[in-house]
């Protein structure tokens, strides 16, 4: 029976990868590393309310079969550009950095489509240098997982969002853009644990097509 360690436990994708796992046989524990509470209770749940940027008083926990990072957040709510760095690269980065010395074997990272560190549009840079960065840590096993645009229900309203997701299902009817319509958290987090059972290599990155298909399985 497999532990799985979750940071990021708290929003769409990773609201939906806890509920997953509790309900899935394979993994025995679940090991949450959040800023605030699931609210979900489970005999196989331990939740740790935790500082990311203060690793000394948990690091030692960070023990398991699989790390699943789904830790992420906008501009807007992280309060600036240099917030949301913190966020969607540090505290995820150094996270897996501390999974990777402390033995963990896989790591699965939810991403996105246009990922690249050299890209002009600030989010696509932050996630392609944190791909490229985990990459570099030698996971006996990494599953980075890049997905459109993701829908479903949030707790902080995203009229912006809401509003894109609007226009690109419209697109993608007309089969326009589709690389870039979107994808429930759920199928994401179904595909996650799908892929986190039996990984082939040691980098292994599914786009968008592969994602749907996974969730299937």
């Amino acid at each position: 029976m497999k532990t799985a360690i979750v940071i990021g436990a708290t929003g769409l994708v990773g609201r939906h990868l806890v509920t997953c796992l509790l309900e899935n046989d394979y993994f025995s524990k679940v090991l949450v590393f959040s800023r605030r509470t699931t609210s979900l209770s489970s005999p196989k749940l331990t939740e740790y309310i935790v500082d990311f940027s203060d690793s000394s008083f948990w690091s030692h926990l960070v023990c398991g079969d699989v790390l699943f990072s789904a830790l992420g957040t906008t501009r807007a709510q992280a309060g600036g550009k240099q917030q949301q760095y913190q966020v969607d690269y540090t505290f995820q980065f150094q996270f897996a950095r501390i999974a990777k010395n402390n033995g963990v074997p896989t790591f699965v990272l939810v991403s996105s489509t246009g990922a690249n560190p050299k890209s002009l549009l600030f989010y696509s840079r932050i996630k392609g240098e944190l791909e490229r960065d985990t990459i570099a840590l030698g996971f006996p096993a990494t599953i980075i997982f890049k997905p459109g645009p993701l829908e479903g229900f949030r707790e902080k309203n995203r009229p912006t969002e809401k509003a894109m997701l609007e226009l690109l299902r419209y697109l993608n009817r007309l089969s326009i853009l589709q690389k870039y319509r979107p994808i429930s958290g759920q199928k994401v987090a179904l595909a996650m644990i799908a892929a986190a059972k039996s990984p082939t290599k040691a980098v292994t990155v599914f786009e968008l097509e592969e994602i749907f298909l996974l969730a299937e399985r």
